[in-house]
């Protein structure tokens, strides 16, 4: 059975920082390009930052650039996502997703984890 389950999420003021962890089981993590992605109420989702499956490659959202920092641990099936100076904007649910290189669209996908950014 498949499953990507994300934590680390809270609420944290401007300025603040969150790292979010998503644990992967049920296939083969290693093979897989994974993503970070966020939707806040009556917005689109929109992916905020992906990895490539050895970690060599990374990409973000303009918004995050400088900002947040993605990683993974291949030994451990774990995808992380280091947000630091957190801005209101910030604020949604944050979803881990996993896809197979040169896919567009993710095989698999988390529940989520809320993130809210407030003072």
């Amino acid at each position: 059975q498949v499953q990507l389950v994300e934590s680390g999420g809270g609420l944290v003021q401007p300025g603040g920082s969150l790292r979010l962890s998503c644990a992967a089981s049920g296939f083969t993590f290693k093979d897989y390009v994974m993503s970070w992605h966020r939707q806040a109420p009556r917005t689109e989702r929109e992916r905020v930052a992906h990895i490539s499956k050895y970690g060599g490659v990374t990409n973000y959202t303009d918004a995050v650039k400088g900002r947040f920092t993605i990683s993974r641990d291949n030994a451990k099936k774990l995808v992380y996502l280091q947000m630091n100076s957190l801005k209101v904007a910030d604020s949604g649910v944050y979803y881990c997703a996993a896809r197979r290189p040169g896919q567009v669209v993710a095989d698999y996908w988390g529940l989520g984890t809320t993130v809210t950014v407030a003072s």
